[in-house]
């Protein structure tokens, strides 16, 4: 059975606090787990959440201040230790390579996995692509570089039965027409509907660019940064962030449908106050204000 759901690891911005753990983020995709954003304490809190090494397929980093990839040398560690059987893809910033470099070879191991590098670079663009999923980068507006990643699934067709019915079509006549799109004189466009993939977006550390729009536009889950409340503003163009209405309006505007707000300053005592702020911004679907090892499920195909 497939499940798609975001595992939450970790919520704290620049500190951790005594109930938030550095960024950390699992999405679980088909068989398949992407770690974003490895903050440190990454490995401890997959322990916590029932994650493991071998659910890890590709690690995606958005850029490389501490908060989202200090946890690197553990993870990858860890990949190795545990003799993960299968191949595993590292993304993040090219610019930021030295980076990545220090943290993959942080300490002494033994290296018996060959983790597969990567990087990002320019603009972003599409950089991979499987049966289930297409997995981009856009890049992003702060101090040092940045990229949110966005992952779209194909879209599929929905056979109709009262069309299918319609023209005589049944049994192992259905699945000939999925697979030739045409049976006699019958398409598969008459008799089927576009179902439309499922789309899934990461956006961290940031300010309102284009970028941002790119990757949230039509999601159906988006994780996004909202490091401030909307009055710190100020704060939060100065130092490349978004606020809880910054985050909620671009959500509202690209049409998503399940917004998880995260990277909370740790100035902040109220989450509640969060929430708050996004409907006051005027987004109307479902909101979550994201705590350490929550699982969020992928909604559902209307």
């Amino acid at each position: 059975m497939s499940v798609r759901e975001l595992v939450v690891l970790g919520t704290a911005s620049q500190v951790p606090t005594r109930h938030r753990n550095h960024n950390g983020y699992l999405l679980r995709w088909d068989g398949e787990g992407i770690l974003f954003d490895p903050g440190e304490g990454t490995q401890r809190q997959m322990l916590r959440a029932g994650v493991a090494a071998h659910d890890l397929n590709r690690i995606c980093v958005t850029h490389f201040h501490g908060d989202h990839s200090l946890g690197l040398a553990g993870v990858i560690q860890r990949i190795n230790l545990d003799k993960v059987p299968h191949p595993v893809t590292a993304h993040y910033p090219k610019s930021g390579q030295r980076f990545f470099d220090r943290l993959r070879y942080a300490t002494a191991y033994r290296e018996t996995v060959g983790v597969t590098e990567a990087p990002v670079h320019g603009d972003g663009g599409d950089l991979a692509a499987t049966r289930s999923y297409r997995l981009e980068a856009r890049r992003l507006s702060h101090p040092v570089e940045s990229y949110g990643y966005r992952l779209t699934e194909p879209d599929g067709r929905r056979m109709l039965p009262e069309r299918l019915a319609a023209h005589g079509i049944t049994g192992p006549d259905v699945g000939r027409l999925q697979r030739a799109g045409v049976l006699g004189d019958v398409t598969l466009d008459q008799v089927s509907e576009v179902r439309r993939g499922q789309r899934f977006a990461f956006v961290m550390d940031t300010r309102l660019c284009a970028g941002v729009y790119a990757l949230a536009e039509g999601c159906d889950l988006l994780v996004i940064e909202s490091t401030f409340l909307d009055e710190d503003a100020g704060l939060a163009v100065e130092h490349g962030h978004l606020t809880a209405g910054q985050a909620a309006a671009v959500a509202r505007d690209a049409g998503v449908r399940h917004l998880v707000l995260t990277h909370f300053s740790q100035r902040y005592s109220e989450p509640e106050e969060f929430e708050r702020q996004a409907r006051a911004a005027g987004y109307e679907g479902e909101l979550t204000v994201a705590r350490d090892l929550l699982r969020v499920p992928v909604p559902k195909r209307r």
